[in-house]
């Protein structure tokens, strides 16, 4: 799982690093966070397709994949990009919040292969940012759909490997709700801080969990933006336009986790940190 791509620098250190990430590590499934990748600020059809092309097999979203307009026919139409689950679909949000990925097992050969059932969820925090739907019985009626949905239809065989990404501000809520799902999903990891926390661990019941990913752009900036406009905003309190700081030699990451999976239980083995200069 691979933390927020910032404007350009992060599109292009991911096309750099993620294929080679994938090929090292034997990454079967790889989930990145595109909601910062046009400029900064949400996502469009054609970088979508180049997060796709350098090795992501879904792209999240969060509060800013709303700021391209244009893009939201492709929030409908795109099957490889969710947005956050907790907005009200009453109010006719574009997109899904969640899809089921059937992968051949690389431990099968050809069509004897069995099939993983992948399930990429997004849900959004509401300590610190907007209100939304509660994001814990979001999930809860998205646990309960998915088991109805594979009786009625047998979607899928086995246990399904559920990977979550909660974008979130507060860790306090990340937290939590790690603990809430502790169990009934394989990983949660947080993102929308950009600053990638040292929290990795398994938790008790079996879950990994990490409380936020970091982000994939430029580290000679804040956050990812241009430094200098962000002190301006800080001690001025105005709200600047911002804009996603120049990429510097040597100063561009890919940050994430790799999370090692036994198929069987779909419980997590270990997660392991990086942050690929």
């Amino acid at each position: 799982m691979v933390g927020d791509v910032v404007g350009d620098p992060g599109l292009e250190v991911l096309e750099r690093q993620l294929p080679l990430l994938i090929k090292e590590k034997s990454v079967d499934f790889a989930i990145v966070n595109g909601e910062n990748a046009a400029g900064g600020f949400g996502l469009t059809s054609p970088l979508l397709e180049r997060i796709l092309a350098a090795g992501a097999d879904v792209v999240t979203g969060g509060n800013h994949i709303w700021e391209k307009r244009e893009f939201w026919p492709g929030l409908d139409a795109e099957q490889r990009v969710i947005r956050p689950m907790n907005y009200p679909v009453e109010a006719g949000s574009p997109g899904r919040g969640w899809i089921l990925l059937e992968k051949p097992s690389p431990w099968g050969a050809g069509n004897e292969a069995p099939l993983i059932p992948w399930v990429a969820v997004n849900l959004q925090g509401r300590e610190f940012m907007s209100t939304l739907d509660c994001p814990f019985r979001s999930f809860d009626a998205f646990e309960a759909r998915l088991a109805a949905q594979n009786a009625e239809e047998k979607s899928f065989t086995g246990k399904p490997l559920i990977l979550v990404d909660f974008h979130a501000e507060s860790t306090r809520e990340k937290e939590a709700l790690a603990y809430y799902l502790d169990g009934r999903v394989t990983v949660l990891a947080g993102t929308h801080t950009h600053i990638q926390t040292a929290d990795e661990r398994l938790l008790p019941l079996g879950s990994a969990y990490i409380t936020d990913l970091g982000m994939t752009g430029t580290q000679d900036g804040v956050i990812g933006m241009d430094r200098k406009i962000c002190i301006n905003r800080a001690r001025n309190q105005v709200l600047y336009r911002m804009e996603v700081a120049a990429a510097t030699e040597g100063k561009t990451a890919v940050q994430g986790i790799v999370v090692e999976i036994d198929y069987e239980t779909a419980k997590p083995l270990s997660i392991e940190r990086f942050s690929l200069h």
